[in-house]
């Protein structure tokens, strides 16, 4: 019997999970569990080494992608189907962000958020769906496969100016999450997002010095407002993710489609 942490007979145990922004943060925690829970997994990330140093911490398969190109999007899925001829989950998780005033941004950086957290997220799951709906149910499931995507409370939380473009990609998720949902459940595939908050990781970490400059703040003092209103009284860590994340993988939610997780230790309640 699996322990609440995982173990190798875990309730993943053989099914093939794909990871994208697998290098580190949400993306390599989920990865830790998912491994821990005994799933096979295709570790994916525009930084290779990065990837390849955490597939091989795990004995897990590592792929370099850009996740905004066809071509890195299909090769990514194709090592599940060539390995284990099926793709179980998908963890669709790369993201990238940027704080700057809403009168600042410009088209490129607009694109550039867009590009990579809602036209990429919507292009993985499509690539990924098209080869569930031909695949056989899991063992011991009537699910042919499940999508999990990263949005984040941002998607409820869009008046902060500073992060326009992150945001309305974020909301973007969240509606994709649910269009993919209705679209996919006749093939019985479930799609779900996880909405995490203030992530002790790299990118929040970013965000504080992105975000102190413009103010004069110092990264520390940033990073502490930000985390004062959490009702549970601590920052969130990419393990907080990735438990939700693997019970969104597992069989206990195979009656769970169309819904955004709120993982973020009280700050958004409801949606």
């Amino acid at each position: 019997m699996a322990d609440r942490q995982g173990s190798p007979h875990a309730r993943l145990d053989g099914r093939v999970v794909l990871v994208t922004g697998a290098a580190r943060g949400i993306g390599a925690a989920t990865g830790r569990r998912l491994a821990a829970d005994g799933a096979r997994l295709v570790l994916a990330d525009l930084d290779g080494p990065g990837v390849e140093k955490v597939a091989a911490e795990l004995g897990q398969v590592a792929v370099q992608a850009d996740v905004t190109r066809r071509d890195d999007v299909e090769r990514m899925i194709d090592e599940a189907y060539n390995r284990w001829g099926r793709l179980d989950v998908l963890f669709n998780n790369a993201g990238v962000i940027r704080v700057q005033p809403l009168l600042e941004v410009t088209e490129e950086e607009w694109d550039r958020v867009l590009d990579v957290n809602l036209r990429a997220v919507f292009f993985v799951l499509q690539a990924a769906a098209r080869r569930m709906v031909r695949q056989d149910p899991m063992p011991g499931s009537e699910l042919r496969g499940k999508l999990i995507q990263t949005a984040s409370i941002a998607a409820y939380r869009g008046g902060n100016s500073l992060m326009t473009p992150y945001s309305a990609s974020k909301a973007g998720v969240v509606s994709l999450t649910r269009s993919a949902a209705q679209s996919l459940a006749p093939y019985r595939i479930t799609s779900n997002c996880v909405c995490p908050g203030a992530v002790d990781t790299e990118m929040w970490h970013q965000i504080a010095r992105e975000w102190g400059a413009l103010e004069g703040r110092s990264p520390d003092e940033v990073w502490q407002r930000r985390i004062a209103p959490i009702p549970l009284g601590r920052p969130e860590t990419p393990d907080d993710v990735s438990r939700v994340v693997a019970f969104l993988a597992g069989p206990d939610s195979d009656y769970m489609t169309g819904q955004a997780l709120n993982v973020d230790g009280g700050l958004v309640m409801g949606n």
